[in-house]
């Protein structure tokens, strides 16, 4: 029997080398899609990729007609209704990371009953259970170049036997060794379209047309090894701003006596949402926000395909303090060259932020004094944690043992949702959403997150607050919380706030 099963595991083990997924982040432009059917067919498994739209980006970044997506952003998806991961693609605004195995070898593994939703699974086990976000590898460039009159100060090359076009004869101090391109820097992308499989002549003739402005997709050699080893394709979604000239605004306002103290517009003629007349010495003036400014994110949330009165109702909901992601007309117009998402710049100045000075109270992390033993006691309380997700996700690993109970916090994303409402890595998850998960496998607590839409509730404890009242018999519940530590849901307010509608446009005061 021991020789058999002997057998069973390592003919099992050589069955899912074989069907180890491709992990291709695919981006999109603004008003473009991805360039593929997501279809399921009746007697086939899987969500199947079909008709590819010849250079579109699907076709561009690899993947292939008869395609499974296995994971979307992390989530596994093969046990998932159709329409639930197409809704998860749909949210995942212009860049979406799909785990996706090739036909032959899904129905291979399929038909030998591998589990692909195991986490050992080659190249699965280094992503988040949950749509959470990964460690950070290295960035490659979007570099922005203006030409000046003795060009943009930079040539191309190629190497016979080579693949890829590079940079070379970049100018010390010239146009785009101020914008961050350096010498053998390989080129991804020119104005937001894969050049990877272009010819040499191909790529000057897109650099050419490009005009007198061109946006860059580099990456270096040690990024580029770096994400062939993990067989992860390239895109914008990878990619740093910080070398881009021009940068959106993250408006932190504090609504005043009279709110916010500006106009919300929204022009059918005109695709978006803009800032319209701001009151002057406003709230909305302080924080930065400027007449014309195009909202693109309320508290993180991409809110481009909302409409005008639910982005209105977003920004009600926030109660005093209101987070704004806003672009001026320029920046705008670069970032839609490269198609690129602004909540890029957004996700990456929220990681880097450091930590509040003044957390909430369920945000403190208290280290007890023997002196005094009454603040001591004080750590041992659960905290419970409600967060919105963003484009990026919750922000956080949900970990646990395959088939053993109790589920733990890590790899909480600095800056992100999960760390703002005050989750920490090694919390130990007592409910989510009301439901006690101590008893349940981590399958089981991940499909409770998974139905929880776009909003989290999760009470937790940190290891010596669980222990100690684990010790002492006591229950785990939101009753063992302070008042003021606990999430109030946004209520229902009527503003003191006018508002303006014609057939033309919508103007609502904010």
């Amino acid at each position: 029997m021991w020789m058999r099963l002997g057998h069973q595991r390592e003919r099992n083990r050589r069955i899912m080398a074989g069907a180890k997924p491709r992990v291709i982040a695919l981006s999109k432009r603004e008003g473009q899609t991805y360039g593929f059917f997501l279809r399921a067919e009746e007697g086939v498994e899987g969500h199947l990729v079909r008709a590819l739209e010849m250079g579109g980006p699907a076709e561009l970044v690899g993947l292939k007609d008869g395609d499974r997506i296995i994971r979307v952003n992390g989530i596994f998806v093969d046990n998932l209704e159709h329409n639930q991961v197409a809704d998860l693609v749909r949210k995942s605004g212009l860049t979406v990371t799909f785990h996706v195995l090739g036909d032959e070898a899904y129905r291979h593994a399929k038909s030998n009953g591998i589990n692909l939703a195991e986490p050992q699974l080659p190249s699965a086990q280094s992503q988040p259970t949950m749509n959470g976000v990964s460690a950070p590898g290295p960035k490659l460039k979007l570099c922005f170049l203006q030409k000046s009159s003795s060009g943009f100060g930079f040539s191309l090359k190629s190497s016979k036997g080579e693949e890829g076009i590079f940079m070379t004869d970049v100018i010390a101090g010239g146009i785009a060794d101020n914008a961050g391109v350096k010498t053998d820097d390989r080129v991804v992308e020119i104005n937001g379209e894969n050049v990877e499989r272009a010819t040499h002549d191909q790529t000057v003739v897109k650099v050419k047309a490009a005009g007198n402005s061109v946006m860059l997709l580099l990456v270096d050699d040690d990024t580029d090894k770096y994400y062939k080893n993990k067989g992860i394709t390239l895109g914008t979604g990878l990619a740093t701003t910080k070398y881009l000239p021009l940068k959106p605004r993250i408006a932190e306002i504090t609504r005043g006596a009279e709110g916010y103290g500006f106009f919300l517009k929204a022009d059918p003629k005109t695709p978006g949402h803009f800032i319209g007349e701001i009151d002057r010495g406003s709230p909305a003036e302080k924080g930065g926000l400027k007449e014309t400014d195009q909202l693109v994110a309320v508290e993180g949330e991409e809110i481009i395909r909302c409409t005008h009165d639910q982005v209105v109702d977003k920004i009600r909901q926030c109660g005093n303090q209101c987070c704004l992601l806003v672009v001026d007309a320029e920046t705008d117009k670069m970032y839609k060259m490269g198609g690129v998402s602004p909540l890029l710049y957004w996700e990456e100045t929220r990681s880097s932020l450091p930590q509040t000075s003044n957390p909430e109270p369920e945000h403190v992390n208290v280290t007890p004094v023997p002196a005094i033993p009454e603040a001591a006691e004080e750590i041992y309380k659960p905290k419970l944690c409600r967060m919105e997700k963003t484009a990026a996700g919750y922000g956080f690993h949900l970990n646990g043992i395959q088939g053993v109970c109790g589920q733990y916090i890590k790899e909480v994303v600095k800056g992100g949702a999960a760390d703002r409402a005050g989750l920490e890595d090694d919390d130990i998850v007592v409910e989510v959403n009301g439901v006690n998960v101590e008893q349940s496998t981590h399958d089981e607590a991940v499909n409770l997150i998974r139905s929880s839409s776009d909003t989290l509730v999760l009470l937790v404890a940190g290891k010596a607050a669980y222990d100690h009242l684990k010790a002492k018999g006591i229950a785990i519940t939101p009753k063992l919380l302070d008042t003021e530590n606990t999430p109030v849901e946004p209520r229902e307010r009527t503003p003191s706030v006018s508002s303006t509608s014609s057939s033309d446009s919508d103007d609502v005061r904010l």
